[in-house]
C-alpha cells in the first residue's frame, strides 16, 4: 500500500504563498533542490488541484527546461515518471503526459488508489490537501520551513484540523531552510 504524503515549502509563519498568490520566495538552492529531487523520486502519483497543476506543468515546457540549472533538471525524471491526477471543476482538459483529469473529489477512489499503489502518492496544494487531511487519508507531512515571514497568504494547514504527529526526520540546509517529516498518528 502506498502512503499519501502532503508536503510543501512553508514560511516560518505557516504560509505556502504570498497574499497575491506568488511563490517567488521559495526557490530552493542547489543543496535543497537535490534533496527534494531524491525525495520526489519515490513518488508514483501526484494528486493536484488546478492551481498546483498549473504551477507544476512548466516541467513539460521545453523552453522552461532550457533555462534551468543542472541540479533543477535532475528533478525531471521524477516528474516524467509519475502519474498525475488533477482535481478541478473548472478545467476542461489536462493535456499533459501521464495526466488524468477528474471533476469530482471521490475520497473512496483516493483510498483505493492508495491501496493499489506500490509507491508513494503526493498531494500538492493546501486546498486539496485539506480535503484529504479531513478524510484521514494523509499519512505523512513533509515540510520545508523557509527562513521568511510573510504575514499572510495561503496557510499550509487548514483551520480546525487536529493532527498528532511523530517526528521521523529532520535536516538543516545551509540556506537556513529546515526539512521536517512527520508521521500522522492515528
Amino acid at each position: 500500500m502506498g502512503k499519501l504524503v502532503y508536503g510543501m515549502s512553508v514560511t516560518l509563519d505557516g504560509y505556502v504563498n504570498t497574499a497575491e498568490g506568488t511563490i517567488d520566495f521559495s526557490a530552493p538552492d542547489a543543496e535543497t533542490h537535490r534533496f527534494i529531487n531524491d525525495r520526489e523520486s519515490r513518488i508514483g502519483t501526484y494528486l493536484f488541484g488546478r492551481r498546483m497543476f498549473e504551477t507544476m506543468r512548466v516541467w513539460d515546457d521545453a523552453d522552461f527546461l532550457t533555462e534551468l540549472e543542472d541540479y533543477a533538471l535532475e528533478y525531471l525524471p521524477a516528474w516524467q515518471g509519475a502519474d498525475k491526477v488533477v482535481y478541478s471543476t473548472t478545467l476542461d482538459q489536462a493535456d499533459a503526459p501521464r495526466t488524468r483529469l477528474t471533476h469530482a473529489l471521490d475520497v473512496d477512489a483516493v483510498r483505493a488508489l492508495k491501496q493499489s499503489s506500490a509507491r508513494e502518492l503526493a498531494v500538492g496544494g493546501p486546498t486539496l490537501a485539506a480535503h484529504f487531511l479531513r478524510a484521514g487519508l494523509v499519512d505523512e507531512l513533509s515540510v520545508f520551513v523557509l527562513p521568511v515571514i510573510l504575514g499572510g497568504g495561503t496557510a499550509f494547514l487548514p483551520a480546525g484540523v487536529r493532527l498528532d504527529l511523530t517526528l521521523l526526520e529532520e535536516r538543516r540546509f545551509g540556506s537556513g531552510t529546515v526539512f521536517l517529516r512527520y508521521a500522522i498518528r492515528r
